[in-house]
Parts: C-alpha cells; structure tokens; sequence
C-alpha cells in the first residue's frame, strides 16, 4: 500500500480519537482543510515540515507516527502458544492442568498484546518501551499470576506473601499447596527470589515480539525447591546489591544453584525448541536424570 495511503489514515485515526474536526485539526497545524482532507485521503504529499506540525497538534511525535501507522492491525491475533511444545510428562503443582496453563499462558499473551494495541494505535510507543528490565519481568510474573488465578485452581494469596499463589483445595499439615512464580527475559536462567524459601517454583521465560512489543512464552519450568536453609539447600544467598545509576539498594536476593537450576530444568513443561537451544547447558543432580527430564534423551 502507497506510504501516503498508511500515514493519511494513521492520521485520520488518530484525529478521530481526539476527537477533532477537519477543520479544527487543520487549523491548529496551520494547513487549509482541503489539503488535510487529500492528506488523510492519500491523495496529497506530506512534506517534514507538515509532519512534525500534525505531530504536535496530535501528540504524536514523527518518529511514533510513522511506527503507528505500520505497526499491525489492532485486530492482529496475539501469539498462541503451541500445544506441540508441551511436555505431557513433566510433573505439575498438585491441582494444576495442562489445559489450565495452557490457558493462562495464551490469556497473558493476549492481554499484553490488547495493551500494545492500544497504545500503537494512540500513536505511542509498544510496553516494553516505557516499562524495561526488571520491572517488565514482573509486570509479565504479575498477569501471568493473574491469568493462572482465573484459570485454575491456584488463586492468589490472600496475605499477600509468599508464595504467589495457593490451592486451597490440597493442604499439608494444615498449609495450602503453593506456588511462586518468576518471569524472565533470560532464556535458560535458573530461579531468583527474595527468600530463598521452598516449595514449587515457576520460571516463565519469554520472548519480546520487535514490531509489536508484544510478549511470546518459549519455556516453563516447574520444580519444587528446597529452602537456602535445608540442609541440601538449592539457594545461594547473593546478597543485596546498589544499583550505581540511582544509589538505590536492591532487596535482599537469592538464586539457585546448579543443583536448583538443574531440577527446573528438569521440569520443562513447555519448551519452544525453534527458540531454545537446552543441549549444551550445565547439568548437576544428586541421582540419575528423570525420564521426564528434556534431558534425558540426549
């Protein structure tokens, strides 16, 4: 399609959103109505200076206009994951379904992508571009919490505490069966977490989409851990760093081991083998390797 066609009806969209006439658009950028009217209609050529002009008038500055107006649809699908990577064998919370992941995975997806639409089509920038590192990571753990809530029997923890989620229809001694869960960016990684403590652990490792900002879950681990005190604990306490930038401290932190890291590893209950390349990381266990392990056929 012309570029003048894309651009004129991005522009078009975004008047309309604002709520403003030809006239009145045309007037606040300083161009007749006639050459707005040719302009959205694809008839007529943009020069820079006219650009950056209906940029301010629209708060849109050129460089995201130009992104919105061939960014993909808003009616694009959001990624779905692949029902092919999943691993039937691999063990899961107590309570928790395939099914029910599966579901929480692709409602996180479209969630994410509803939200990247959005702000596309209002001429701003995809998600990860305002929220990064860390920060989006947890955003991502938080409506994958959500989602899993929604969908399963796992529901959020009502103190607020650890862990993140609970079943309260499976008990031990009286406690809910639990589960905590981390996203990450990093392909591969092993656990992170502020207390080290034990029980079932998910780390949710994803991809993010260039063009749309939108987020594309590649690997799921699950594994229950020992606590940093046990006495074949799975933590390591790697303490509380100062982020050199803003001076701030960072909480109290630990990771797993290799021995952690391995059994997560070991539990990889959804595995995109096109974007994950698993055959040459470390291993370390204390017995022979699971026949559920994606290991185990190396």
């Amino acid at each position: 399609m012309d570029a003048k066609v894309i651009i004129g009806r991005f522009i078009r969209g975004l008047r309309e959103q604002k709520q403003l006439t030809q006239d009145e658009l045309a007037g606040k950028t300083g161009i007749t109505y006639q050459y707005l009217s040719g302009l959205e209609n694809g008839r007529e050529n943009f020069s820079i200076d006219v650009l950056e002009s209906l940029g301010k008038s629209l708060a849109c500055p050129v460089p995201q206009l130009i992104a919105g107006a061939y960014a993909p649809e808003v009616g694009a699908p959001p990624p779905v994951v692949d029902k092919d990577y999943f691993n039937r064998q691999a063990p899961l919370p107590p309570g928790l379904k395939l099914a029910d992941l599966e579901a929480a995975l692709n409602a996180t997806q479209r969630i994410v992508a509803g939200i990247n639409a959005n702000l596309i089509a209002s001429g701003a920038k995809s998600l990860p571009k305002y929220i990064q590192g860390n920060n989006f990571s947890g955003l991502i753990s938080n409506v994958l919490c959500d989602a899993l809530s929604d969908h399963s029997v796992y529901k959020h923890n009502s103190h607020q505490a650890y862990p993140d989620l609970v079943n309260p229809g499976i008990k031990s001694k009286g406690v809910p069966a639990g589960l905590e869960i981390k996203s990450t960016i990093q392909i591969g990684k092993g656990g992170e977490s502020h207390n080290g403590h034990s029980g079932w652990h998910c780390i949710a490792c994803f991809n993010i989409e260039q063009a749309t900002g939108n987020v594309k879950f590649i690997h799921l681990m699950f594994a229950v851990l020992n606590s940093h005190s046990h006495p074949q604990p799975d933590w390591v306490y790697v303490g509380s760093k100062v982020n050199k930038a803003s001076g701030s401290r960072r909480t109290e932190t630990y990771n797993t081991n290799l021995i952690g890291t391995t059994k997560l590893r070991d539990g990889s209950v959804y595995l995109d083998s096109s974007a994950v390349d698993f055959t040459r990381w470390r291993q370390q266990r204390s017995g022979p390797v699971p026949q559920y392990s994606i290991f185990a056929k190396l």
